[in-house]
């Protein structure tokens, strides 16, 4: 069985060897390690994956013996994640169809590792899509009025399907802190922009008008600051004066679909991790 651990605490003398060595001492095989010391904050921070037979690992048993002496007295913050399990990745958007098309072709072929329990949508123009990939989609309209309703809404539809995280694949709603507080960490966002720059209704409007010479797309973690969230993945690309503001969108949404994928298979994978408001991202 593989295992991925996750895990940052304060620096000290001889934390790799601790942790691994009680790895082995539990039948392990490290295959992969990868270490960052924020020597600013004195945070120790470590990604390991492992085999472990799979007859005789105990997944409770090994976290409760980790916890108790690892966890505790060196004041870790850890998550193991079994290689073979599969999250449940819900998809929430609005009219744009582009990163949903996307994310549901490397879903569809393989790529990514997660179920896809329902999408959900302000709107019902994107209805069709699901219903090409027979996945379940509801229409919660969202207004002044009925905000608080549909998010109620939202979180019995979450917990109902046990959803593990939540991708913003363009919905243009501001999701509420009742919505963030249950989910950590766990809901991404894309961002039309290489944050902070140009942000706002028509982000290539205000660029073309600047003469800017790259565009770019940011993928983040959802916060109550509204686009402010630890920072998963970011691209760019060369623009031109030559270049139209269609080809500014053209180009731009080419790279929101590559953003937002990588920023995805990061998450997927436990290859991220989030202290102060930036992340940690493992190779």
């Amino acid at each position: 069985m593989k295992t991925s651990i996750l895990i940052n605490c304060p620096d000290q003398a001889g934390i790799i060897s601790i942790v691994t060595g009680f790895i082995h001492s539990k039948g392990g095989n490290i295959v992969y390690l990868d270490q960052h010391v924020d020597k600013a904050a004195n945070i120790f921070f470590m990604r390991l994956e492992s085999d472990f037979d799979e007859e005789s690992f105990n997944i409770t048993t090994f976290s409760s013996e980790f916890e108790k002496k690892l966890a505790l007295p060196y004041k870790m913050k850890w998550t193991l994640k079994k290689g073979t399990e599969k999250l449940k990745m819900a998809v929430f958007v609005s009219k744009y169809n582009h990163c949903l098309y996307d994310l549901l072709s490397r879903f569809n072929s393989g790529e990514l590792n997660v179920d896809i329990p329902f999408i959900l949508s302000n709107h019902k123009d994107l209805e069709y899509i699901a219903n090409q990939f027979n996945i379940p989609f509801y229409h919660i309209p969202i207004t002044k009025d009925t905000k608080e309703e549909a998010e109620q809404k939202q979180l019995k539809l979450l917990k109902e399907n046990s959803v593990d995280f939540i991708v913003l694949a363009r919905y243009m709603q501001i999701v509420s802190s009742t919505v963030i507080e249950e989910f950590p960490n766990k809901i991404i966002n894309i961002h039309h922009s290489f944050l902070p720059a140009f942000a706002g209704a028509k982000p290539y409007h205000a660029a073309f008008a600047r003469g800017v010479k790259i565009i770019g797309a940011t993928s983040h973690y959802v916060t109550e600051e509204l686009d402010a969230g630890p920072i998963i993945e970011q691209d760019v690309t060369a623009v031109t004066h030559s270049h139209s503001i269609s080809d500014f969108i053209t180009k731009g949404r080419d790279l929101e679909k590559i953003v937002l994928s990588r920023a995805v298979k990061l998450h997927i994978a436990s290859k991220t991790m989030v202290y102060n408001n930036k992340t940690v991202i493992f190779s």
